[in-house]
């Protein structure tokens, strides 16, 4: 089996190994097995490490069936000696994040009981899920401001092997998933727990943890957090957000909200307007359209093709023109590039089933819609042109009177 040196010195960045076995898996991935490593597999939460082997750059470790694989780019000529490097910028930050994991999930059952059910480091932010259903900000930042008095107590964080037996002298924070090469990462007086990962040696070098955001997840609560450097980063980009906004809303970051708020207002006074305008401009539309039309047994038919018009728009000026006539049909149509979308609208004295009118249509451009007798809507791909379509709107039309 391949010696694990990140047990014995996870500070460890390069070494010098043999190559024991090289191979492909079934997907014909090429890897490598070392005689030892300092490259952490994929496991208990947390991802693997990255780096190099003879300058060939590992891409995955994966512990498969007892093999400690090294997934690389292509398989190292060199048959017996490795050079091996640890991507160490990675590997610090799942270290801080791991350990920052540990003390946040201990405050939250130390202070509240409650407990961490699942833990996720991902590339950005790490979550864990709490086994409650609900929780208030004075909670969150009671237990913040709890974990960041840990991390600058610059607590030890002991790693240590045990026996089964031993376990008794421990008051573990969850139960264990092994019985066998039982590992503890100990920080004294606060948090006991079973954990395979890679920790600092102290809580002083997670730096700092920031509670970004919680949600309800399913039945449970999932917090967002974020330690160690991902803390300067989390601020630099919000600095960057702020200033920006600084600029375009001419206002102070304490003032902030307050003048976005106002865009906000005066973006919904806006809007109202718009819609006030656009309602008028339909009406006057539909006057025109009510004008026009053919007259076909007793029946005026209107239609026009538009480009570029929301199916909103059409439903909107059909309703209207109908309104103003006991006798109308309406068929407008949009093209809009690549798709067509039609409304066909009657009066309620026209006797038409719309909806046989506009299922005889619809398989002309692999369409869908719906409706009522009185009222359809629909669309789909442009494989006719728009006139054919309202052509073939016409020709049914004739064919069910």
């Amino acid at each position: 089996m391949t010696v694990k040196l990140f047990y014995k010195d996870v500070y460890l960045t390069s070494f010098e190994t043999t190559i024991i076995k090289k191979d492909y898996d079934e997907f014909h991935r090429p890897y490598v097995l070392l005689n030892e490593t300092a490259f952490y597999p994929t496991g208990g939460g947390q991802p693997h490490d990255t780096g190099e082997i003879n300058n060939i750059n590992v891409l995955d470790v994966v512990e498969v069936d007892g093999e400690l694989r090294h997934y690389v780019d292509s398989l190292p000529l060199d048959e017996n000696k490795a050079l091996c490097c640890i991507n160490w910028e990675r590997r610090f930050d799942h270290m801080q994040q791991h350990a920052g994991q540990h003390i946040l999930s201990a405050a939250f059952e130390n202070t509240y009981g409650y407990k961490t059910i699942s833990f996720h480091l991902g590339k950005d932010v790490c979550t864990i899920d709490l086994g409650i259903s609900a929780i208030n900000e004075i909670e969150l930042n009671q237990i913040e401001a709890e974990c960041n008095s840990i991390i600058r107590g610059n607590k030890p964080i002991i790693t240590k092997w045990i026996t089964e037996k031993e376990l008794s002298e421990y008051t573990l924070r969850k139960e264990l998933s092994v019985r066998d090469h039982i590992r503890l990462v100990i920080i004294p007086d606060f948090d006991y727990n079973g954990c395979g990962g890679t920790h600092p040696n102290s809580t002083g070098e997670v730096s700092s943890l920031k509670i970004v955001s919680w949600e309800k997840h399913k039945s449970h609560i999932r917090i967002q957090f974020v330690c160690g450097n991902r803390v300067l980063g989390l601020l630099h980009d919000k600095n960057k957000v702020i200033m920006e906004l600084t600029n375009k809303l001419n206002a102070p970051q304490e003032r902030m909200i307050e003048a976005a708020d106002r865009l906000l207002e005066n973006n919904k006074e806006l809007h109202s307007k718009i819609e006030e305008l656009t309602s008028q401009l339909i009406q006057y539309e539909a006057k025109s359209l009510s004008e026009k039309g053919q007259l076909i047994n007793g029946v005026k038919l209107i239609s026009t093709i538009y480009n570029h018009r929301s199916i909103k728009e059409l439903q909107n000026l059909a309703r209207e023109v109908v309104a103003k006539g006991n006798d109308q049909i309406v068929i407008l149509i949009s093209d809009n590039h690549d798709k067509l979308q039609l409304v066909i609208a009657r009066s309620e004295e026209v006797n038409v089933n719309l909806q046989l009118l506009l299922n005889e249509v619809l398989p002309a451009i692999n369409g869908k819609g719906g409706g009522k007798p009185s009222f359809v809507q629909g669309g789909g791909e442009e494989l006719i042109t728009s006139a054919e379509l309202l052509q073939q709107i016409h020709e049914c039309y004739n064919k069910q009177k």
